[in-house]
């Protein structure tokens, strides 16, 4: 194919609206009889993979059980999955072809990407990216795309998946009669949105639930769920609304229970204050590698909201009852404990309470919890 064929057509592309039809436009202009059809071909193929959707990687993204996409060069692109991560056969022409592939994605997502500014993060309408270009990438620029998949599941589903087990199960829906708070931890990709919107469906449908996320990844089977969802800042660096913010009008909603999607950030001082003002039965996502690590995970993301490590074990100790612990070992992902936050004079600390087929030292203080506010525990 001619090179400077395709330049001109991509010069005659630039500041119009890029669709598969002006890309085919463009191409039948610039041809004029002068082209042969394999070059026309071959250009349609090319320019149609750098201007519309995700280029190469659009089938990729579409998928099924493809959870992220990352490429870290021209001839190296990998996905995962359910099968862990693995290579592909996809690869672009050369280097900036990537690069203008991350630029253009950026750009329609409002946020900038250039040598001024080498990176970015961004949402665009069911994926998250993320991208870095040279120099602060020097092998190449590096792009990372996570498939975000509406949580549908039911705890019946994921029974049956294996991600719970029955009594699990059982006591998962215990835990949300009662109202308990609890927060879902573990590592990347290992379904604690899919539990907790699992859960969300046991809430009654009475209930009024609020939820506040940086995606909209939650939807669970509930009549009276309601989503806000954080937007970034324009191209301009204006128009930001942070969770944070959407955590405070959540308030001002009537939430029978207040959700945060993942707790990452400064916004956990207004959900913490919000569960020690009457909204019990919250919950929400957090990053940590065991339940042991809660503490201090919480410690840190106060302090970018300036509260105190005193002063956030205090309301820690009163806002969340339960931790709830997933874990992902190759294909599976499943509830590997449950924990329940104690205090350890001044700090607090989260005891193991149940495990698949365990029987562990802090289940009595479990069921202690659940009996007080009228349910009973699932081995009772």
């Amino acid at each position: 194919m001619k090179a400077d064929f395709v330049e001109r057509v991509r010069a005659r592309l630039a500041g119009s609206a890029i669709t598969a039809a002006t890309v085919a436009d463009a191409i039948r202009d610039e041809a004029g009889g002068v082209v042969g059809d394999k070059d026309v071909l071959d250009a349609l193929h090319l320019l149609r993979n750098e201007f519309v959707g995700a280029g190469p990687l659009e089938p990729l993204l579409r998928s099924p059980g493809v959870t992220d996409v990352l490429v870290a060069g021209p001839r190296s692109v990998w996905v995962d999955g359910p099968a862990g991560l693995r290579r592909t056969e996809v690869s672009f022409p050369d280097e900036p072809a990537v690069r203008r592939l991350a630029q253009r994605l950026a750009l329609s997502a409002g946020r900038r990407l250039d040598d001024a500014q080498p990176y970015v993060d961004a949402w665009l309408e069911n994926v998250r990216m993320h991208a870095v270009l040279p120099p602060i990438a020097p092998d190449g620029t590096c792009l990372s795309l996570r498939v975000l998949r509406p949580a549908v599941h039911t705890l019946d589903a994921l029974r049956e998946l294996g991600t719970v087990e029955q009594q699990g199960a059982d006591l998962l829906r215990a835990v949300v009669a009662a109202r308990l708070a609890f927060v879902i931890v573990g590592g990347t990709g290992s379904g604690k949105t899919t539990l907790l919107a699992a859960m969300l469906g046991c809430v009654p449908a009475a209930e009024r639930i609020v939820s506040v996320e940086d995606a909209g990844e939650l939807q669970p089977s509930h009549p009276q769920f309601v989503r806000l969802v954080a937007r970034p800042p324009n191209i301009e660096g204006a128009g930001e609304v942070t969770v944070r913010d959407l955590v405070r009008q959540a308030l001002r909603m009537r939430p029978d229970r207040l959700v945060v999607g993942e707790v990452r950030g400064p916004e956990v001082v207004e959900l913490l204050t919000a569960l020690n003002t009457g909204h019990d039965g919250g919950a929400g996502t957090l990053h940590a590698n065991s339940p042991a690590e809660v503490p201090a995970r919480f410690e840190a993301l106060a302090a970018l909201g300036g509260l105190g490590r005193a002063a956030l074990h205090s309301q820690l100790a009163a806002a969340v009852q339960v931790v709830l612990f997933m874990r992902r070992d190759g294909e599976t992902r499943r509830l590997a404990e449950v924990g329940v936050l104690e205090r350890a004079g001044d700090l607090v600390r989260v005891s193991p309470a149940w495990r698949p087929g365990e029987r562990l030292y802090a289940r009595t203080n479990l069921e202690n919890l659940l009996a007080e506010r009228g349910v009973r525990a699932p081995w009772d």
